[in-house]
């Protein structure tokens, strides 16, 4: 299998799509498109936008216009487009009442390439939940057979960190649908997955949501079962929470972290693929 399409961000990914913009001005490249022309994304990973959120964009694209251009490829109908990367941004554009859109308009782009692009635009922007993120992971696994190795060079997040992504999927799907609105949050989830009795994880989750159990409580519970309840055989919970702050903070900040050191002191590195990148996220900073 190829791995050329393995890069650490959206630029990296939108290069060998955008490769005749050398030669051609890039205001040749957005041109507006009717709304009702334009398809979602076949393999769109956000499966569940806030609509509060979106009408406070469609308001703002009401008073500003839309400052950044969707993206799109012709599709096999006539005059028609599929959506590749933007879909909260189309979305908002309709309930603002726009009849046209501006898009950047590629001239092919595969299966695979819709996908990488629209995730990681939502890593990005924060637009995917757990779930929605772990749904993605799984499917480069199963349709592209790529490997967690692989999929975290996509993204650029730490391997360990898409391992336990992927395994909120094992919960039951009322779980699942409980860290999709916030019940419970994903470090809960992680610590859940790794439990294969389905009345004692339901009790759990119960005790989290009635006696406000923190991820650290349900890491300990856990832990004490695992060692046939010898609280002396615990782990500590530094692990766990290390990991947690560094999923936390890859999905802030759409990139790859890494935290070292100890109790003490220590160092928290940023990763970035350019300077566009780096501009990226010392922006997230400065909020």
């Amino acid at each position: 299998m190829s791995k050329q399409k393995l890069g650490r961000g959206l630029e990296a990914i939108l290069s060998p799509l955008t490769a005749n913009k050398q030669s051609t001005p890039a205001s040749e490249h957005v041109i507006k498109i009717a709304i009702d022309k334009i398809k979602p994304n076949r393999h769109q990973p956000r499966l569940n936008f806030n609509e509060e959120k979106l009408q406070e964009l469609a308001d703002s694209i009401k008073q500003n216009g839309l400052l950044e251009p969707v993206l799109v490829i012709q599709s096999i109908a006539p005059g028609e487009y599929e959506l590749i990367a933007g879909e909260r941004r189309l979305r908002a554009s309709k309930l603002a009442g726009l009849k046209e859109i501006k898009a950047i308009v590629k001239t092919s782009a595969s299966d695979k390439d819709k996908l990488d692009i629209a995730l990681i635009e939502n890593i990005q922007r924060e637009d995917l939940n757990p779930i929605e993120e772990a749904m993605a992971y799984k499917k480069y696994a199963e349709d592209y057979k790529y490997t967690q190795e692989q999929i975290s060079h996509i993204v650029n997040k730490n391997r360990s960190v898409i391992a336990n992504t992927m395994r909120l999927l094992n919960l039951p799907n009322n779980i699942q649908n409980m860290i999709i609105n916030g019940t419970i949050s994903s470090g809960h989830g992680r610590m859940l997955a790794s439990i294969t009795d389905e009345n004692k994880l339901q009790e759990l989750v119960k005790q989290i949501i009635e006696q406000g159990l923190t991820v650290r409580d349900i890491e300990n519970i856990v832990a004490v079962s695992k060692s046939n309840s010898k609280p002396n055989k615990i782990e500590k919970p530094k692990d766990i929470e290390i990991s947690n702050l560094i999923e936390e903070l890859q999905r802030t900040f759409g990139t790859k972290v890494e935290i070292t050191g100890n109790g003490k002191k220590g160092k928290i590195i940023f990763n970035y693929s350019n300077l566009s990148d780096l501009e990226r996220i010392s922006n997230i900073f400065k909020k």
